[in-house]
Formats: C-alpha cells, sequence, structure tokens
C-alpha cells in the first residue's frame, strides 16, 4: 500500500503550484490533487489533505515524458532512490536496527520508485519541469564537490621556472601545437587514429537522446547548427591532443 501521511502543504518557497494533477506511483493511481514544487521539498497532496513529500536529494532524475507508448498521457516523470510503500518503511526500521552487514545489503538492492504527475492542464509541464530543475540546483550532491575538490593532486606546472631551466640546461619546456600546426605534424598513425575518432563523433552528434532534461523538439536548423559547433571544437581538441601524445611518445622515446 502507498504511504500517504497527513501532511500541511508548504508555506514558503513555493515556486509553483499546480491544482489538478494526478499522480500515479508505481503505476497506482493516487487521484487527483495538488503538487507543489518548493525550494525545500517536492510534495503532493489529494483532496483530504493526505500525501507524500520528497527531498530532492533523493530524486535521481526527472523530466517531461511524452512518449504515450510508455504511457497514455504526458506527465511529468520523476525517479526516486526509494520505496515509498508500507513494506519499504517497516523495511527500513528493520535496517535501522540492524549491523552494518544488514546495511551493506540495503545498499546493494538499489530500490526506487517512479511518479508520474500528470496535470490535467498539459501546458504546465514545461513550468512544472522549469521549477523543479531550479529547486534541486539548490540541493547540490555532497560527494560530486568533494570529488571535484579532489579531481587535481600535485604540483601546479610553472611556464616561466621551466623556461629559465631550458635557458640552463637543466629541463625542457612542453611544445604546444595550434589546430593549423597539429594537422601538418600529424603522423600517418595519427592521421588514421583522427579519422576513426571524427567518424565515432559524426555518428554520436547525429543521433536524438531523450533524458531528463534533454528535449529534442528544437527546429532542426538550429539543432545542426550547434552540432556542428560542438563538432568542430572537439576536433580541434582531437587533433591536439593526438600531436601532444605523438610529441611526448617522440621524445620518451
Amino acid at each position: 500500500m502507498v504511504v500517504l501521511k497527513s501532511l500541511h502543504p508548504p508555506s514558503e518557497g513555493v515556486r509553483l503550484q499546480q491544482a489538478d494533477t494526478t499522480a500515479v506511483l508505481d503505476g497506482k493511481r493516487l487521484g487527483s490533487g495538488t503538487l507543489f514544487v518548493a525550494e525545500a521539498h517536492l510534495s503532493w497532496f489529494d483532496g483530504s489533505g493526505m500525501g507524500f513529500c520528497l527531498e530532492y536529494p533523493s530524486i535521481s532524475l526527472h523530466a517531461i515524458s511524452r512518449d504515450l507508448s510508455a504511457f497514455p498521457e504526458e506527465h511529468l516523470y520523476v525517479m526516486v532512490n526509494a520505496k515509498l510503500d508500507d513494506e519499504a518503511e517497516a523495511e527500513q526500521q528493520d535496517i535501522a536496527s540492524d549491523d552494518e552487514e544488514s546495511d551493506s545489503d540495503s545498499e546493494d538492492s538499489g530500490t526506487i520508485t517512479e511518479i508520474r504527475f500528470v496535470p490535467s492542464d498539459k501546458a504546465a509541464l514545461e513550468p512544472m519541469f522549469s521549477a523543479m530543475c531550479d529547486c534541486q540546483a539548490l540541493h547540490p550532491d555532497p560527494e560530486d564537490a568533494d570529488t571535484d575538490d579532489d579531481d587535481y593532486v600535485g604540483e601546479e606546472y610553472d611556464v616561466e621556472e621551466a623556461e629559465q631551466e631550458q635557458g640552463q640546461g637543466q629541463g625542457d619546456v612542453p611544445t604546444f601545437y595550434t589546430y593549423e600546426e597539429g594537422l601538418s605534424h600529424l603522423t600517418a598513425e595519427g592521421q588514421a587514429t583522427l579519422d576513426r575518432l571524427e567518424g565515432m563523433l559524426a555518428q554520436s552528434v547525429t543521433q536524438q537522446h531523450h533524458m531528463a532534461g534533454v528535449r529534442s523538439d528544437e527546429p532542426s536548423a538550429e539543432f545542426e547548427g550547434r552540432c556542428v559547433g560542438v563538432f568542430d571544437r572537439v576536433h580541434e581538441c582531437l587533433v591536439r591532443c593526438l600531436c601532444e601524445c605523438e610529441l611526448i611518445s617522440v621524445c620518451g622515446g
């Protein structure tokens, strides 16, 4: 049975309040109610005041779904990294009283909940999606911040110091190529690698992807123009990287 609790609707930081919105939780219709997109939580309430509340860090994915083969109505799709039912709540209480081994087993279970918010006014889907993006951005994953801080470990490369050492015969300064210079310095093997990577890149940018926050209903000319721009920038980076790798290989013997 789905867990619906007697909660108070949010009164602060409400970015969007959408009435006449049906909630479908793991395929079970909970009826029509009101969706609240607030800065602190995402919540939904039915006409009797019963509802549920979601923490933004627990939401792993949200997107506008227009695929009528997957669901008969356009809706806002939300995936939550937890189970929202009575059995799951009881299980979480048992896990809390178990030892570390039980905690490890619960992490491996990979339970998720799929929620579909279906507004009666389909024009509200875009504002609902945008409001969720804005609110979720207020709750960054702390693990991502720690990873960014630890991405670089080591000493900085001092160009001026390296140039002085080279003048004294104590070191070498790396050589960097421009895009045009890089093309002229590519070996036959490097050119073959570049051709292969170009083919893979050209194939990837022409595919349409259906993911959270990615919509492919923009004008084709604008989409193709942006793809060409991305292709050119990545192509230039590939040439430079290949040249640098070949130079390192030659210098290193």
